[in-house]
């Protein structure tokens, strides 16, 4: 059997047999017989804009990859920083590599002074964190002009250390800001998620050293959301970085994308969910409202996954780790009876809505101390990396501009009437 598909133009007879390849086909095959035709796809749900070998994602069988090793792997026996190496440079580091690129990001977390303080007297004492982050990632691209040489691969990496080192850094000083705290500087004497937590949580002390417990945590989710394939944020970048703009702008319009509560806001909306149905003994209720369409199961489902998501697992299972130092979450029993409920009534099984690594990171999160407003820069931290991998590979495949086409619906041509006769 031929791995293949033979399209036919009915108007003319003429047809085409175009190879599949790695699940896929060229659409510039299928032009060569529909000239002046365009495959009409909103959302790009069923359209590959790129090739990739970075992220593996079987969202059937709830399968997720790095580089090809799984997802479970890496959150059990990896870090976030080894993580960031791997999905950046193909492979994972050797001892050597590992130190000296830990050292690379460790020594480049400070921000410039004149930045720190000037972007953020800018903004209004009860700026929303995420849009500070947003606006701050821009601002870097003034302050490394050098950064708009995109073609030299060594200046790339540059840049890509300085944006991976200082985002946590960023993230903290959005937060501090909003809460009106003094700013916190990094400590190159901890690690990466460690020196993120100082930088949030810190008060007086020199020598903060989170929970060991709370730490893992905060790893594993990090490399739970370092990349994600080729979703809003990640195609962002891409469509921006496409016009050869620098990286720093390229990842700020990936942080406006995950801004929107559609993309970054999840984890959110499950607490809000979860604090409506109030009480243990009330699920069952609102499960059966969610079936009559009077309510929406937030936290189930995903626009790819038509299983269990493979990050949901893993942080159910840091949840508990969490708990165990900062006391249950109260939320826990409902969001614990939700999932049981929902996954043994055919309504949600037949319909694929398991749950999504968004239905317990806000859990874990709100546990920790971290307000709501801080969930979508957290998601970012992290996502980061998965970001300007996608944006250095996109270069070095020599992608051309994004421009897609549209189908045009609108009138047809007319004459201009002038205003005195309309």
């Amino acid at each position: 059997m031929s791995e293949s598909i033979t399209i036919t133009d009915n108007r003319t007879g003429e047809a085409v047999e175009i190879p599949i390849v790695n699940g896929g086909v060229d659409a510039a095959e299928w032009k060569k017989l529909l000239p002046g035709l365009w495959f009409l796809d909103p959302a790009f749900g069923t359209t590959a804009s790129t090739e990739s070998a970075i992220t593996y994602l079987d969202g059937a069988n709830g399968v997720l990859e790095y580089r090809g090793y799984p997802i479970e792997q890496l959150a059990e026996k990896s870090s976030h920083l080894e993580v960031a190496y791997l999905l950046l440079n193909g492979e994972l580091p050797t001892a050597e590599q590992h130190d000296d690129w830990v050292h690379e990001i460790t020594h480049h977390t400070y921000l410039h002074e004149n930045f720190r303080r000037h972007v953020h007297d800018a903004f209004h004492y009860d700026a929303h964190p995420m849009g500070l982050l947003t606006s701050s990632v821009a601002g870097l691209s003034t302050f490394y002009p050098e950064a708009k040489d995109i073609e030299d691969p060594s200046n790339r990496m540059e840049q890509i250390v300085r944006l991976v080192a200082k985002m946590p850094t960023i993230a903290a000083a959005a937060y501090r800001f909003s809460m009106g705290l003094p700013f916190v500087f990094p400590r190159n004497d901890l690690d990466y998620t460690s020196n993120f937590l100082s930088m949030m949580f810190s008060i007086a002390e020199d020598d903060y050293v989170p929970d060991p417990a709370l730490k893992r945590a905060m790893e594993i989710l990090f490399i739970l959301h370092a990349d994600h394939e080729q979703n809003c944020s990640t195609t962002a970048a891409r469509v921006v970085g496409s016009s050869h703009a620098d990286p720093y702008v390229s990842v700020s319009a990936a942080c406006g994308a995950l801004y929107g509560p559609r993309h970054g806001g999840a984890n959110e909306a499950v607490l809000r969910m979860l604090a409506e149905i109030g009480s243990y003994d009330n699920v069952d209720a609102y499960v059966e409202r969610v079936k009559g369409g009077e309510e929406r199961l937030m936290g189930f489902g995903h626009r790819v996954y038509k299983n269990y998501d493979p990050r949901a697992r893993i942080i159910k299972d840091a949840a508990h780790d969490v708990f165990a130092v900062t006391g249950k979450n109260p939320l826990l029993d409902i969001a614990l009876k939700l999932e049981e409920v929902a996954l043994a009534d055919p309504y949600f099984v037949d319909r694929k809505l398991y749950p999504n690594v968004d239905f317990y990171s806000g859990l874990i999160y709100q546990s920790m101390g971290f307000p709501t407003e801080m969930f979508t820069v957290l998601f970012a931290i992290p996502r980061t990396v998965g970001w300007l991998a996608h944006w250095q590979e996109m270069l070095e495949q020599g992608s051309r501009i994004a421009r897609p086409r549209q189908v045009y619906t609108g009138v047809e041509t007319r004459d201009y009437t002038p205003i005195e006769s309309r």
